[in-house]
């Protein structure tokens, strides 16, 4: 795995081959990929795969069965495991092969961005393990845990289909595509692509719409993370030690050990395992309750200022080895959790469609089934945040292009697979439980009696809440109130604790598995938020760089500095917002969050498109693969913006509930709260009316000019090639986590370029 300038220097490209040109890498290093008479071999079909692939798709559509016909008043949540697990292989081993074979066409002979650029800040080739773990940890934040858990109040069956098929259509789709795209452009930001393929006013509006929408989604990520340490000692030092671990595993993998990546990860898993162990005794000292005992404001500027610091810092110290830590701990748990509801078989008693999906008018969220399930349940489907990092950190650190379906595809996939098994653990516990921990203070009042009145006031069949039964969890789980807990973390650690505790541990360790999940998800969440302000950076400084070339410059440390200062403002500035909303930040703010989230994924998939129509006529016939979920996304985040800016209903619509609060505040009215409360409202629900606007314009703006310029494409034949110009490459890698036979033979002859490469790096 060389990438010295002097060996870069030697390849040179040949003809041109099938639209891709034929590329001679140092003829004194060993293949840089694969044959394609290799690849037709290892892909060959033999009666072991046949046999294996018809078993398990007659275990998915049995597990598809009891689902969605045969359910009666109960349905086992294992169901949810086999359905979900048996669709992702399904559309991982053919419909990702579909993509790879007729659309992105990767090539391993050619060299990445991170080979040709690397400078050892931003462009790192990163083994394609590590560089999973990173990319999935930057994808996977808030929406996965968040958005499942408030849908639950619709029922399982909408959201379960939504999860599981939608990633498999759409989610992991856009962010292959993207990924390859970008990669293929020198790792480009959508809004530079945007720029290039749709022109000054479509790259414009998707310029502007990328880092506004990003403003929002990195602010109700940490949102989340604020929501889940308020008050909570345990949590708030088990996830401060992290920090401090991951800067040990930066350093120790760049300098003490490079490429040790298993010793590592054992190495910070125990002290993971540590962090949580500590934190439940520093929690019960005096002095450790008083110090990390703090309040949801102090929580929100601590994670301001963590932003920043981690958005500045070279990739490899924090960062990457954050993210790899990180998704080692998710996985384990996602993996773990789905072990025990195989082994405890949990009954699941809420209805397929509640009551809340037939009306709308939920205490968790208000708004009809469609369409705000399907931008409620965001990142576990589709998320156009995944296409900021696709675009941003990921591309720039790939080793090889047959890497990017692993990564993309399959990422996407193990993201899914975090929501249905969150949607699960929301579902597992008692409905009135769920029912106190999600709806807002402002109905339930915060305290355990009030709580139990309101949710006995919602008429719900089998919910009998009674304030022990508050008080009794709580002090399971060592918390002193689970009222009113909003933002899904909560909720989804007390799932897993119940679950988990049936499987291992007994009731005793039922405060461990909470605490245990809490931090859990503030590592899948923070490492969306560091890695989300720095693909913002990226942007500005790139917007910034067309009056100022300067910017461009991403070693510029100024340019850094104040682009990542103004992102850390904007969205710091919305958080802030969202601790102080006396509705509930989440419950008010979330779908916000859903709606621009896929807004930006719409814009995603339009430059994608265009992009593809682009390439020639050979890619025509499959431009439906883009194009269908661009369309589906498109018609579900228009419907849900004009709800949210028009509706008559204040529980739906923002600016309905702006002139309510503006009416009261005339009148002198007091019965919606004193004055501090009632100008709050007024001025948080301006400031998500207005970007409700902002945003639905700007998308349709994006969108028409790509379907103008889609149409171009096609008649003309294709169009500009915008691609960076081919180099040869001087690296080998296999492209998935497992490598195939073939692929283990060739890294044998790599071995001892390898190894002096590390060596070199450590020296450096």
């Amino acid at each position: 795995m060389s990438s010295s300038s002097s060996r870069r220097s030697q390849s040179r490209a040949g003809a041109v081959i099938d639209g891709e040109p034929d590329l001679v890498s140092d003829p004194n290093l060993p293949p840089t990929a694969l044959t394609p008479e290799q690849h037709a071999k290892e892909s060959r079909w033999t009666v072991p795969k046949i046999v294996l692939w018809v078993a398990i798709a007659l275990l998915g559509a049995v597990a598809w069965t009891m689902l969605a016909i045969v359910r009666g008043e109960t349905v086992n949540a294992i169901w949810f495991v086999f359905a979900a697990v048996c669709t992702y292989l399904i559309g991982y081993r053919f419909y990702s092969k579909v993509i790879e074979r007729y659309i992105t066409r990767p090539n391993d002979r050619r060299a990445t961005p991170a080979e040709v650029k690397q400078d050892g800040k931003d462009y790192v080739p990163t083994d394609r393990r590590v560089l999973y773990g990173h990319h999935f940890a930057a994808i996977a934040g808030a929406g996965p845990l968040v958005g499942p858990v408030l849908a639950a109040q619709m029922g399982y069956l909408p959201g379960t289909i939504w999860i599981i098929v939608g990633v498999v259509l759409a989610g992991a789709v856009q962010d292959y595509t993207v990924l390859f795209f970008s990669m293929r452009r020198g790792g480009r930001t959508i809004g530079q692509m945007a720029r290039q393929e749709l022109g000054r006013i479509g790259g414009t509006a998707a310029i502007i719409a990328a880092l506004l929408i990003m403003i929002i989604i990195v602010a109700i990520l940490a949102l989340v993370v604020v929501n889940a340490l308020g008050e909570s000692p345990w949590g708030v030092f088990s996830v401060a030690m992290t920090i401090p671990i991951a800067l040990f595993m930066g350093v120790y993998l760049r300098f003490l050990r490079p490429g040790k990546v298993t010793e590592v990860s054992i190495i910070g898993f125990v002290l993971l395992m540590a962090a949580i162990i500590g934190g439940g005794w520093v929690a019960g000292t005096e002095w450790g309750a008083a110090m990390f005992h703090l309040d949801r404001e102090v929580i929100a500027w601590g994670i301001i200022a963590y932003g920043f610091i981690a958005a500045i810092l070279p990739v490899w110290l924090l960062l990457a080895p954050r993210d790899y830590l990180s998704t080692f701990m998710k996985i384990g748990v996602i993996v773990m959790l789905a072990g025990a509801i195989v082994i405890v078989r949990p009954e699941i008693t809420v209805p397929a469609v509640t009551v809340f999906g037939e009306n709308g008018m939920g205490p968790v969220f208000s708004g009809p089934l469609f369409p705000f399930l399907f931008v409620t349940i965001a990142c576990g489907a589709l998320s156009g945040f995944h296409a900021l990092i696709s675009s941003g950190t990921t591309p720039k650190l790939i080793e090889k292009e047959r890497q990017t379906r692993f990564i993309g595809y399959g990422g996407m996939l193990m993201e899914s697979f975090v929501a249905i098994m969150a949607l699960v653990a929301a579902i597992s516990i008692d409905q009135g439980i769920y029912f106190a921990m999600n709806s807002p203070a402002a109905l339930t009042g915060g305290t355990a009696e009030g709580a139990v009145a309101f949710v006995n006031s919602l008429g719900l069949t089998g919910v009998n809440l009674t304030p022990d039964m508050l008080t009794g969890t709580a002090a399971d789980v060592g918390e002193p109130s689970i009222v009113s807990r909003t933002g899904g973390a909560p909720t989804l650690a007390l799932g897993l604790a119940h679950i988990m505790q049936q499987a291992l541990g007994g009731q005793a360790l039922m405060a461990f598995w909470y605490h245990f999940a809490i931090m859990f998800e503030a590592l899948f969440i923070l490492t969306a938020v560091d890695a989300g302000t720095r693909v913002a950076r990226f942007m500005l400084q790139d917007t910034i760089g067309a009056w100022f070339p300067k910017f461009r410059d991403v070693s510029w440390r100024p340019g850094v500095w104040i682009c990542t200062a103004i992102m850390v403002a904007g969205w710091g500035y919305i958080l802030i917002l969202g601790v102080t909303d006396p509705l509930g930040g989440i419950n008010t703010f979330f779908p916000l969050f859903g709606i621009a989230n896929q807004l930006l994924a719409a814009i995603a998939l339009a430059v994608v498109m265009a992009i593809v129509a682009k390439r020639g006529k050979n890619y025509l016939r499959w431009l439906w693969i883009v194009a269908a979920p661009l369309a589906f996304t498109a018609v579900i985040t228009i419907t849900a913006s004009m709800y949210k800016i028009f509706s008559p209903v204040p529980a739906i619509g923002y600016w309905a509930n702006n002139f309510k609060y503006q009416e009261a505040l005339a009148s002198g009215d007091t019965s919606l709260g004193d004055t501090a409360v009632v100008e709050a409202v007024i001025r948080n629900t301006a400031v998500q009316g207005t970007l409700s606007i902002i945003f639905v314009v700007l998308a349709i703006i994006v969108m028409i000019v790509a379907v103008i310029v889609t149409i171009k494409a096609i008649r003309n034949g294709g169009g500009e090639n915008t691609e960076d110009a081919p180099v040869a490459s001087n690296r080998y890698a296999p492209a998935g986590f497992i490598p195939t036979r073939a692929e283990r033979e060739l890294e044998k002859e790599w071995e001892p370029i390898v190894d002096e490469e590390r060596r070199s790096t450590a020296h450096h």
